[in-house]
């Protein structure tokens, strides 16, 4: 629910660190092709109490992440303070824990699907299928209240927030190191600890069931508000205008712009079937997801053709965009069929791979193996 704020200039980026195709893109899209962060999540035999101290054997094996830096990427100033989370699983949960150090920790917001990013807040973004529809999104504050929303497409295509949904099952809690709402003294950190039910993850009861080797999209965001004490209460500044100042926003994998509503942005979780390991949590991009950078290179450029020219366009070569390539040792073709007021861009591999893109964004994934 974040406005773009950034401008770009228009000159030509090459996608080297997601593959060796050389396929060029103007320099407005740069930051939309950043490679996202990845996290092996380890698979936990014994209980995880949510408590949220993270004191189980498997917590303390788990690895941590990089920190939190601006949602924009690279060059842009560094959050104020450090954000970092670590993540389990199990054949019933996902469990997320995060650790934000924080000198004054406020939160007021006390009831269930109030809007808690109007307060500092920690936020949680799943697609399992990767498709970038029909995704999930958690927001906590330090009071511990929950703001859960389902989204059935991203808003830049129509989609609509579905706030009365909420996740059966879903557990928090926050542990805070300092003293909540009070501006006299100097706080240290505030914690959070989330247990997701994969059941939870529906809104007609089919879900998908993590299997060992399965990789989802995810991303996390922390929300940072300036503040002022106004009659010994937190209250978010203002500037000489009167309006609010913006607030920061520090996520695990950058996503370009300031707006955590691009799922293709979002970092991936694999599921692992070994124990947590403390060193190694990443692992290298999966094929399909360097090939579809190619398709979102169409879906952005054609958003902004259809701005221009009030229809879509049917010529790859006017988009500037190359018709084959190859990412690593494997060879692809792109093709767009326009219908119109919709198009499909599909791309397919020598190895029986076939990915597809329409005008909503809508990600497919086929293989024939």
């Amino acid at each position: 629910m974040r406005i773009i704020r950034n401008a770009f200039l228009i000159t030509l980026f090459t996608i080297s660190n997601l593959g060796s195709s050389g396929q060029e893109v103007p320099e407005k899209y740069a930051r939309l092709f950043t490679a996202p962060n990845t996290y092996i999540a380890g698979q936990s035999n014994t209980a995880i109490t949510i408590d949220g101290q993270a004191n189980e054997p498997a917590w303390k094996d788990a690895a941590w992440t990089s920190e939190f830096i601006d949602i924009q990427g690279a060059n842009m100033p560094q959050p104020t303070y450090p954000t970092r989370i670590k993540m389990l699983w199990d054949k019933n949960n996902l469990y997320i824990f995060a650790e934000l150090k924080e000198e004054h920790i406020w939160a007021y917001y006390n009831k269930q699907d109030m809007i808690v990013y109007h307060e500092n807040d920690f936020e949680v973004f799943i697609d399992p299928d990767g498709d970038t529809h029909n995704y999930y999104e958690f927001e906590v504050n330090a009071q511990n209240t929950l703001f859960d929303l389902f989204l059935d497409k991203p808003y830049r295509n129509g989609g609509k927030a579905n706030i009365e949904w909420n996740a059966k099952g879903f557990k928090s809690a926050i542990y805070v190191d300092g003293t909540l709402n009070d501006p006299t003294d100097t706080d240290k950190k505030w914690c959070i600890e989330m247990a997701i039910p994969f059941s939870s993850l529906t809104t007609d009861g089919n879900f998908i069931q993590p299997k060992a080797g399965d990789v989802w999209k995810i991303n996390f965001s922390r929300v940072q508000w300036q503040t002022e004490i106004i009659d010994g209460k937190y209250t978010r500044k203002t500037n000489d205008d009167g309006k609010l100042i913006p607030e920061d926003n520090w996520v695990w994998s950058p996503q370009g712009v300031i707006n955590m509503h691009f799922p293709e942005r979002w970092g991936l979780i694999q599921f692992s079937s070994e124990s947590p390991k403390s060193t190694h949590a990443s692992f290298p991009l999966p094929e399909e997801e360097l090939l579809a950078q190619h398709l979102w290179h169409v879906f952005y450029a054609q958003r902004d053709y259809q701005r221009e020219n009030k229809v879509y366009c049917d010529d790859l070569s006017e988009l500037g965009i190359q018709s084959s390539g190859k990412e690593n040792d494997t060879s692809f073709w792109l093709e767009l069929k326009n219908l119109g007021k919709t198009y499909t861009a599909t791309i397919t591999t020598n190895n029986n791979l076939m990915i597809s893109i329409d005008q909503d964004g809508l990600l497919r994934i086929h293989t024939d193996k």
